[in-house]
């Protein structure tokens, strides 16, 4: 005889476990404890085995035979119901486990190799940072559009927008992955490309040749004020008017004093392309007188409080602020303004100031990148665009007939 849900409802416990029998196999054991458990009796292969369904109350009556039902149906294609139903509770342990964090990891060490170790750096870092703390710890398969949107929309309300934009591109990457090695289905991240924009880009703050004298003239007056490092570093970046992050690591190993040339290499240039800074007598007078300064055995601007590392990104930057110059100049203005004053006042045609500032574009594959492209006359350059800037500080003027050259 079936069973009925009153009788279910109404089995009271025993001092030992009994049965109840719906039939098919189906039966409902209730325990001294008052539990009640769905088990499935059957044969596979010649053995008597039995399922277990789960819980009364939590599985009903009808729930309890529709899952016989689909059990039987498994034995009428020659599945054992138990090892399938283990299969399923392996594959959901193994979802849990195939994490956000996890296989972001897995896809950066994969393809780390073919990156510079400063880009990996980079992009373990901002996953490190923005990314794992927010989504890191749930399995990629239940990662929905909205998790991934709302983290990068808060990424950039603080003001990060191209950070935003990159989490997007980098999740595209790592959704990728996880498809090809059988962790995901979907790649939600593509469906976000574009629906989080980078902030329009504006020009970096940089002042102009006409304000060079005033400049120069602030930067010696503030020669007490700042650390003696920061204002060697000042000066040797508007000689050599290389990115911040190009100078702050430079090593002594990658001058050569003889030759009067820098070879910065291709981890920490733009482009990935190591690139020749040809060194002007003044700015030779400067790395003289930093080595003097702390004769470090590596850096050629170590920090202040950790010799094992290099200053700070932002050392110029608040150095520039301290003299009055937040808002009007930065560390990479100082590219902006020897481009526009040597062009202008020394008259170099612009693809030599342009080749020193390391201007090729990513890609363009019919102008390859050439480190020594017009090297005999950026050499030339940077050291009348040294003597130019001594002529200012002696008190000459900004435009003086002896440096005007055709190149």
């Amino acid at each position: 005889m079936k069973l009925t849900a009153k009788a279910c409802e109404t089995a009271k416990p025993k001092d030992k476990a009994y049965k109840l029998f719906d039939g098919g196999g189906l039966y409902l054991e209730v325990k001294p404890s008052n539990s009640k458990l769905w088990r499935l009796k059957y044969r596979y292969l010649g053995k008597e085995k039995k399922l277990c369904i789960g819980e009364y109350p939590i599985i009903t009556l009808a729930e309890a035979r529709d899952h016989r039902d689909e059990a039987k149906k498994l034995l009428a294609n020659g599945h054992d119901p138990s090892a399938v139903k283990q299969g399923i509770k392996q594959e959901k342990i193994q979802e849990l486990s195939n994490t956000f964090e996890a296989i972001a990891r897995e896809w950066h060490e994969h393809k780390s190799h073919e990156w510079s170790e400063v880009n990996a750096k980079t992009v373990i870092g901002r996953l490190e940072r923005d990314v794992f703390p927010e989504i890191g710890k749930y399995p990629i398969k239940i990662i929905t559009h909205k998790m991934l949107l709302d983290l990068a929309q808060s990424v950039k309300e603080r003001g990060a927008h191209e950070l935003a934009k990159r989490i997007i591109q980098m999740s595209v990457h790592i959704y990728r992955y996880a498809i090809v090695t059988g962790r995901a289905e979907n790649n939600i991240a593509e469906d976000l490309k574009g629906m989080v924009k980078a902030k329009p880009k504006s020009h970096f703050a940089a002042i102009e040749a006409k304000d060079l004298p005033e400049f120069i003239s602030d930067l010696r007056n503030h020669k007490a004020k700042l650390n003696l490092q920061t204002y060697l570093a000042v000066n040797f970046m508007m000689l050599t008017f290389v990115r911040t992050g190009e100078m702050i690591g430079a090593k002594w190993n990658e001058f050569d004093l003889e030759q009067k040339q820098w070879l910065v290499p291709a981890e920490r240039m733009k482009m990935d392309k190591e690139h020749i800074v040809p060194l002007s007598r003044q700015a030779i007078e400067i790395l003289q007188e930093l080595r003097e300064l702390h004769n470090h055995p590596v850096y050629v601007f170590p920090s202040r409080g950790d010799r094992n590392k290099t200053m700070s990104n932002n050392t110029i930057l608040m150095a520039l602020d301290r003299m009055g110059y937040r808002g009007k100049m930065t560390g990479h203005g100082f590219r902006a303004l020897a481009m526009s004053t040597i062009m202008e006042k020394l008259h170099y045609r612009h693809e030599v100031p342009d080749a020193q500032l390391a201007h090729a574009k990513r890609g363009d594959v019919a102008r390859a990148y050439d480190r020594a492209k017009f090297l005999p006359e950026r050499i030339k350059m940077l050291q009348e665009w040294a003597d130019y800037l001594d002529n200012i500080a002696q008190g000459g003027t900004v435009i003086v007939g002896k440096f005007k050259h055709k190149a």
